[in-house]
């Protein structure tokens, strides 16, 4: 099974940024997580990040031609206002679960509390830090297996 784990813009300025709202470990500290989980799980990750909207879509469609099962994504900013994103999820088959570390509820900006790409995701996890990429790596296992799609 194949699982990808899209980050978007400024994701690797974790634990330089924010730090008070997203902790203080960073991006290597991130991915060192999910690939130790992925291998407790015998399961294939690959890791992506881009601050770039265009590149971030081009991801989400190659998954759909390389035997992807699913998809974590976290999109950043771009989840409060991108509907290109939005329509590259919708138009793939794959799970899509999408991952914020903090509570956009909880954020002092008005404009982080909403996300139109989480509607085109199976699910929505927040606020859960870097715990919430390992729910969703569950999740993504569990789903596709019912739907047939561990490849």
């Amino acid at each position: 099974m194949k699982i990808v784990v899209i980050n978007g813009p400024s994701l690797k300025q974790l634990g330089k940024r924010e730090v008070d709202v997203l902790g203080r470990r960073d991006y290597d500290y991130l991915c060192q997580t999910i690939m130790k989980q992925a291998a407790k799980d015998n399961v294939i990750v690959e890791l992506y990040q881009s601050n770039h909207e265009g590149d971030l879509i081009d991801k989400i469609h190659a998954c759909s031609e390389d035997k992807t099962c699913g998809i974590i994504i976290n999109p950043g900013a771009y989840s409060h206002y991108s509907y290109s994103i939005y329509d590259a999820l919708r138009s793939v088959d794959y799970v899509k679960v999408e991952v914020h570390i903090a509570d956009m509820y909880e954020r002092d900006e008005s404009w982080r509390h909403s996300s139109v790409t989480a509607d085109a995701c199976d699910k929505l996890i927040m606020g859960k830090g870097f715990e919430g990429y390992i729910e969703a790596l569950h999740y993504i296992m569990e789903e596709a297996g019912k739907r047939g799609i561990d490849a």
